[in-house]
């Protein structure tokens, strides 16, 4: 049987693979939000099922993702920086197991809000130059 693939992810793959260290982080940070947002969704669901899953499959997905941020940060030269976004990503991942165990949408909409400050900060340091912050932090 022939697979094909779909125009989005093709992009989707080129991207990460043509993308500085600093892009990536952006992507994951795009990634996590929109997890996160469609895990938002699941509480409009009458559904016990498709709440539970869409709330519970999108978190663990954002996880993943703040699972990934924390894992590579260069915890030797980034310093105080990279200690600083340990402890968030550690939060996040926290406060996102609670939310998921809960049920409960204000963690994930306090997440959302944190992560959404970080991720523009990120996107304007990308845009002005911050190259020895952004390699330090990645």
């Amino acid at each position: 049987m022939i697979t094909r693939n779909k125009p989005w992810d093709s992009y989707r793959r080129v991207a990460a693979q043509t993308a500085s260290p600093g892009q990536l982080v952006l992507m994951l940070f795009d990634g996590s939000l929109n997890f996160l947002e469609k895990a938002k969704t699941g509480f409009d669901y009458q559904d016990p099922l498709l709440f539970n899953q869409t709330i519970s499959n999108n978190i663990i997905r954002a996880q993943a993702i703040i699972h990934e941020l924390n894992a590579t940060l260069n915890m030797k030269e980034g310093g105080e920086v990279a200690v600083n976004f340990r402890r968030l990503y550690n939060y996040f991942y926290r406060r996102l197991g609670q939310a998921n165990r809960t049920k409960k949408k204000e963690p994930i909409e306090e997440i959302i809000s944190l992560l959404r400050v970080m991720r523009d900060s990120w996107a304007q340091m990308l845009r002005t130059g911050g190259e020895a912050h952004r390699d330090a932090a990645a």
